[in-house]
């Protein structure tokens, strides 16, 4: 994706699976893109280590690590899901219903394929106001102040995902609530 202005993106580039166009911005369809597969690679690690735990009797502290993280990715993806979903402009029923898709092994990715095809991971990040009314709204209006300060979003982001994680981590392990 190629710069168009001060704040604004082109979409002119090819996203068929596998098209490299020697661009690495990081716009919305690939920031799901990684987070969708990491999710989905953190489920076969958590299920392998569940099966060592369970099936096999061998407790390691593999087993909690690979928890942690996946209940990392779980967040992040989610969130991941709710700002993306913002900036494309999503129903909230999509938005929930990509969150959503982590609960599930392996539904990232096909949640993930699904917008792609609907042309729902299309475009750059909405930095500048429109003429389209919904940009007159606080939650998009906080959107794009977010989006023009990458390095705030992202500590911001990140100090989220590790307030819910601390928090879970101290109310124990799921069957235990």
């Amino acid at each position: 994706m190629t710069r168009a202005g001060p704040s604004t993106y082109s979409t002119t580039r090819d996203s068929s699976p596998g098209a490299d166009n020697g661009d690495r911005t990081l716009t919305p369809e690939r920031f799901y893109s990684v987070l969708a597969i990491a999710e989905a690679v953190t489920w076969t690690l958590l299920i392998g280590g569940m099966l060592l735990k369970y099936a096999a009797n061998v407790e390691t502290p593999f087993t909690f690590a690979v928890g942690l993280i996946h209940g990392v990715l779980f967040i992040a993806y989610a969130g991941t899901a709710i700002i993306v979903g913002l900036n494309q402009r999503w129903g909230v029923g999509l938005i929930v219903g990509a969150a959503a898709s982590a609960v599930i092994p392996y539904a990232t990715i096909a949640c993930e394929r699904w917008l792609r095809k609907n042309g729902r991971l299309v475009g750059g990040w909405r930095t500048a106001a429109t003429n389209d009314p919904r940009d007159n709204t606080r939650i998009d209006r906080l959107l794009r102040w977010m989006l023009t300060h990458p390095v705030l979003l992202g500590a911001i982001f990140v100090a989220i995902v590790v307030a819910i994680v601390s928090t879970l981590l101290s109310l124990g392990p799921p069957s235990e609530w």
